[in-house]
């Protein structure tokens, strides 16, 4: 029994709800620093502000992963969870530019981070579900194009908005009326969009689910362990939680003694220690033969991940330390190193924060298109080389805004996102087409809420040390933290190079 190949317009049903979730992501992304800045933020600690973003998606995702592998409801398996986030990440959107304060602006981040996160990963789940394997590529390429359409649309609004008469700007501490209807229109757009997939589209049943999995060949090897396979892995996770334990703790002195940023403890504390403490907890249970739960089962199948997912974990963490350095600094670089100004209420802020707008924009256009033509590029030569000349020309593009003297439309907007665009799209599907064959059914969601981990723990890794970096090293220029990003970017591409990517799909079918 297999699955059914889907039409043009069914796999453009299905994958319709990522607008609105994108749209919500990349207003989010381009406009939240702009918030914590005018609500009184220093620049120095904009990047801590945003930790509770990644610290959110790490672990909510595989818990969402691994509930809606064993859900089924009247709605099926994996919409009413993308349906639940769409409802409150919508609300999060509406009180979001309202913020009174910094705090409460920080607090609703994280509120609507994880609601974006709740929608997010069932989608990829859904894609990975109801497409046979030939076409999954195609369906990744799909919601790509309407992740680069809906940010494109998302990042203009702002600007859009002043063409009819919105203002642009507002008094010390209050958030200009162009950010606030935008957040409004993406809220809206949110919630519709993810009913539209809702109402079209339909999921397989679990007896469907099941008999597809037995004609199917995957890396992963479903095996049933004794009590003293159990209690030998628990030893060596009580070990390896206790030397990370041990390390956070000496981390956490250092920090404290020699007064280092208060950022670092986010590293120390925050993914160190409570990656230590899941794992000592994980042997305890494991020891004491409580393994019928699913911390233990999230614990031992992250270890026993596939190789491919191994493989491309580094090339996830290098790309993604690049974005997350782009989408917290590049108002931040080009307001202070291109128009020479941090007064948030000033002219030449606006017109630069928009401008960088157009340039988030510009980049989202440009992986629509490429969404489409990277395939083709991979068909001829591989998956692996393609992702790499992906991502060296989005390095250089991040490099590239270093150099600009004159922020033209055309220097600025365009040329750098040109780059960035390219690998925005690849970064956004061949890794999930390289890594959706290798899983099953059974824990498609799961793994691909694991797999998020190698995107929110670069993101936290880069709001430990980003701030310190710049604040210690570069005097505090923000442009610096994109030459950092560049540079990861261009390495996330070399070891792209590495992966063992032996699986036959048709990319452009």
């Amino acid at each position: 029994m297999e699955k059914r190949k889907l039409g043009f317009w069914q796999i453009w049903n299905m994958s319709f709800g990522f607008l609105g979730i994108q749209m919500g992501f990349a207003l989010q992304n381009s406009n939240v620093s702009r918030i914590f800045q005018t609500l009184g933020a220093n620049i120095d600690d904009i990047p801590i502000l945003w930790v509770a973003a990644p610290l959110t998606g790490l672990i909510i995702q595989p818990i969402i992963g691994y509930f809606s592998d064993r859900t089924w409801t009247r709605l099926g398996r994996r919409k009413p969870y993308f349906l639940a986030g769409a409802i409150l990440a919508s609300a999060a959107l509406f009180i979001m530019p309202n913020s009174p304060v910094l705090w409460f602006a920080a607090g609703m981040l994280w509120i609507m981070d994880a609601s974006i996160n709740v929608s997010m990963e069932p989608f990829r789940a859904f894609v990975g579900d109801n497409l046979p394997e030939k076409q999954r590529t195609m369906g990744f390429a799909t919601q790509s194009f309407f992740i680069g359409i809906g940010a494109y649309v998302a990042s203009k609004l702002p600007l859009i908005l002043t063409h009819f008469d919105v203002k642009n700007t507002a008094p010390l501490g209050i958030i200009p009326d162009s950010v606030k209807y935008s957040f409004y229109i993406g809220g809206v757009a949110f919630i519709v969009t993810v009913l539209w997939t809702v109402i079209t589209s339909k999921e397989y049943s679990p007896e469907e689910m099941e008999a597809f999995e037995k004609h199917k060949e995957t890396e992963y090897k479903k095996e049933t362990h004794s009590a003293e396979w159990f209690a030998n892995n628990g030893k060596s996770h009580i070990t390896k939680g206790a030397l990370f334990l041990i390390v956070s703790i000496l981390f956490s002195f250092a920090i404290f003694h020699y007064d280092l940023k208060k950022d670092l403890y986010v590293l120390s504390l925050g993914l160190i220690g409570l990656g230590g403490l899941a794992m000592f907890v994980s042997g305890l249970m494991q020891k004491a033969n409580n393994t019928d739960n699913g911390f233990v089962t999230i614990m031992n199948d992250f270890q026993f991940m596939p190789k491919i997912m191994k493989q491309l974990a580094w090339v996830q963490f290098f790309s993604w330390f690049a974005l997350f350095s782009m989408w917290i600094y590049t108002t931040l670089a080009v307001t202070q190193h291109i128009y020479g100004t941090t007064d948030t209420t000033s002219e030449d802020y606006n017109t630069g924060a928009n401008q960088v707008g157009e340039m988030f924009a510009n980049y989202n256009l440009i992986a629509a298109i490429a969404a489409f033509l990277l395939p083709l590029l991979a068909k001829y030569t591989s998956r692996k080389f393609t992702h790499f000349i992906a991502l060296t020309f989005g390095g250089f593009g991040l490099i590239s805004i270093y150099f600009i003297k004159e922020p033209t439309a055309f220097t600025m907007e365009w040329l750098p996102m040109i780059g960035v665009g390219i690998a925005w799209a690849s970064i956004l599907s061949i890794p999930y087409a390289m890594l959706s064959g290798a899983l099953p059914s059974s824990k498609m969601g799961y793994y691909m809420g694991v797999f998020n981990f190698f995107i929110v723990i670069p993101q936290l890794v880069a709001a430990s040390i980003l701030g310190f970096l710049v604040s210690k090293f570069f005097n505090s220029e923000p442009i610096y933290a994109l030459l950092i990003g560049g540079a990861s970017m261009i390495l996330a591409g070399i070891i792209a190079l590495t992966i063992n990517d032996k699986s036959k799909i048709i990319i452009n079918e």
